[in-house]
């Protein structure tokens, strides 16, 4: 069970991580989609959420 939370939590690391670059991405452009913007951040809040939770799990 232990194994299987760790590769649950580093899937959302890496998830988190990709949003985070996208986000950056996206905010360097001429014209920033400030709606693509929202989104991202939501799912990366939605992201970390999980990771907390599943990080209580592994405590």
């Amino acid at each position: 069970m232990t194994e299987k939370l760790e590769k649950h939590l580093n899937a959302l690391k890496s998830k988190h991580a990709a949003l985070d670059a996208a986000i950056v991405e996206e905010e360097a452009r001429p014209y920033v989609d400030t709606m693509k913007v929202q989104d991202l951040k939501k799912q990366k809040l939605a992201v970390k959420q999980e990771m907390e939770e599943v990080e209580k799990e592994l405590a």
